[in-house]
């Protein structure tokens, strides 16, 4: 301002300069500038006058309101150019700034990377971390050449809100990290793993969940800028690795999932993949490298394979389903709803058929306890002898597993054992009590499942029960015989914070026909072979079956009681309610990876 200038409250009379920085002096009301003291590029002490002022409300009448100073500066009339840009920048990150990539994906009938993210979050939840980054490859490729190829370096990373709507906003909170498969084919590269490690760790300290879209082809060799030769030194895998137990981890696949993308893939607690999907340790060139043969993509772990051998967790059809697929899991372990619906309560009186000897289907059951659309099954494809699934009883989340009459009779054999075992250890890592339905003659025995390693399997029930910190109930649906049905509740009868079991139920130290003909060998082989002695067999077997009734075994108190099937939702309800979970010992606790 010069002498004579006229201001408004408000207007800016002199710009200092100190340390470096500017700093404004306005006009704190109307007035007019009497004299200027120093001129522009002059010094000036820190107490001196810088220039006389009158204050005069004459002004009012020319137009110059005499009003307070606004603190509020006006907007400039177009986009400032650093925030212009930033946006140019930053937009060049997003899927709009690459159509012929987005396009490509879209004609395989697949989503990007943020697509999923924007499904899996809340609107509006996810704050992007590292977007701005670009691959680690500058002596080799130009600036402009990384920043439109390479963006984000081939990962989204973030923490955004998943099921907030239900179980509110903090407890929603959750990591999501998904490799890109439009950028270097979503392989691994120097940056995307920093990336990756700063989300993992902040997951570990603020104990949030994880959900990883793991598709990509593994490590990346073309990153040129920090001299490396194996490239061994990555934290990542152990960084994943520790949040096993800790929070709930979820990994996605979809597409090709190879080499370092899988190894991260395996060590999630529950995989979700889509049909189309490939998973393998080692992609086609690695296996060919290795001198094992040359194979297309499509023939190396496809989700048939990997869902009978137990990879895969929950096989849906495509990404939209993977991603529905995580949020119901991720549910489980955010809280109690308050608002379920019951199932028919009757309807569980059919399950059991009359005929002790026929076939059913045990999951009828699950989802008879269980809240209407609440069932989640894990590893349907594996260890058929055992069904487990997450669901909910009155709104309260639970892990429930089933013996499965339809396959080996119910009997459990290795890789039954090997699914319960681990579920249960998925069950006690995350506080959800566990209900067991019975129906087993027992551990498979015989030369072919000794074979196997059966008694190591089998153990694996007993010694994972013992260091269960959570609740588990039992109902014996029809046969509980010897240990096979002592592995299925928690190590015994009386381990469970109730036993119980339907009127249908029967009880042994072993299969009653096989107790029959073990113990009543030397009258049954007295008698010729033919009606005579089947007569006696059938004799001695009704004895047994009587003795070993539901109804019997309550007398002695082997069980705690027997139930209505109908009021089997009643028990497990009240069960739950007064249901306490121990807290974590010393030694902390991980969801073996098999």
């Amino acid at each position: 301002m010069a002498p004579g200038d006229r201001v408004r409250p408000g207007d800016l009379l002199v710009v200092l300069e100190a340390m470096k920085m500017e700093h404004e002096v306005r006009a704190s009301e109307a007035g007019q500038v009497l004299e200027r003291f120093y001129e522009a590029g002059d010094s000036v002490e820190h107490t001196a006058e810088l220039l006389s002022f009158t204050a005069l409300d004459a002004l009012v009448e020319v137009g110059v309101p005499n009003a307070p100073a606004e603190k509020a500066i006006a907007p400039a009339a177009g986009p400032r150019e650093d925030r212009q840009r930033w946006e140019d920048r930053q937009a060049l990150t997003l899927d709009a700034a690459r159509p012929q990539a987005v396009a490509k994906r879209h004609a395989l009938g697949m989503r990007t990377a943020r697509e999923n993210i924007a499904d899996l979050c809340d609107e509006g939840s996810f704050l992007e971390y590292g977007s701005l980054a670009v691959a680690a490859q500058r002596q080799r490729r130009s600036e402009e050449d990384l920043v439109a190829n390479t963006p984000a370096d081939g990962m989204v990373t973030g923490i955004g809100s998943v099921n907030g709507g239900l179980f509110g906003a903090e407890t929603s909170r959750t990591v999501v990290m998904a490799y890109d498969a439009t950028v270097l084919a979503g392989t691994q590269g120097m940056r995307n793993h920093q990336k990756t490690d700063r989300l993992l760790g902040i997951a570990l300290a603020q104990r949030l969940p994880v959900v990883l879209f793991a598709e990509g082809g593994g490590g990346r060799p073309g990153d040129t800028d920090m001299p490396i030769v194996a490239g061994l030194h990555v934290g990542t895998f152990a960084a994943y690795a520790r949040l096993s137990g800790q929070v709930p981890v979820v990994g996605i696949a979809a597409g090709r999932c190879f080499a370092g993308n899988a190894a991260l893939l395996g060590c999630s607690d529950v995989i979700i993949a889509t049909r189309g999907s490939n998973i393998g340790l080692g992609g086609p060139a690695m296996v060919e490298g290795g001198g094992l043969g040359v194979f297309k993509p499509e023939e190396i772990g496809p989700s048939r394979v990997q869902t009978a051998n137990g990879v895969i967790d929950v096989l849906v059809d495509d990404e939209a389903q993977a991603v529905a697929a995580a949020r119901h899991y991720l549910s489980f372990f955010q809280g109690r709803l308050t608002n379920w619906t019951a199932p028919d309560a009757e309807a569980l009186r059919d399950v059991v058929p009359e005929n002790r000897l026929r076939v059913y289907d045990s999951q009828a059951a699950m989802v008879g306890v269980a809240d209407v659309g609440s069932l989640l099954v894990l590893r349907g494809g594996f260890g058929q002898g055992v069904h487990t699934a997450l669901a909910r009883i009155e709104g309260r989340p639970v892990g429930i597993m089933a013996n499965n009459p339809q396959h080996l009779g119910g009997a459990v054999d290795a890789d039954a054992a090997d699914k319960a075992a681990r579920f249960m250890q998925l069950c006690n890592a995350h506080g959800l009590p566990i209900v067991s339905l019975v129906d087993t003659p027992g551990f498979m025995v015989g030369p072919d499942a000794e074979a196997r390693a059966q008694v190591r399997h089998v153990s694996r029930l007993f010694v994972t029960a013992a260091a269960l910190r959570v609740p588990v109930f039992s109902v014996v649906l029809r046969k509980g015989y010897g240990l096979g049905a002592m592995g299925m509740t928690a190590g015994g009868f009386h381990s469970p914070v109730f036993t119980v079991a339907w009127p249908t139920g029967e009880f042994g130290a072993m299969g009653l026909e096989g107790a029959v003909r073990l113990g009543f060998r030397k009258e049954l082989e007295a008698l010729p072979d033919g009606p005579k002695r089947q007569a006696l067999f059938d004799q001695l077997l009704a004895q047994q079956v009587a003795n070993g009734a539901a109804v019997q075994m309550a007398t002695t108190l082997e069980i705690d009681a027997v139930i209505d099937p109908a009021q089997t939702r009643t028990w497990l309800g009240q069960g739950l309610a007064g249901a306490q979970i121990q807290k974590a010992g010393p030694q902390g606790r991980f969801v073996d990876p098999w």
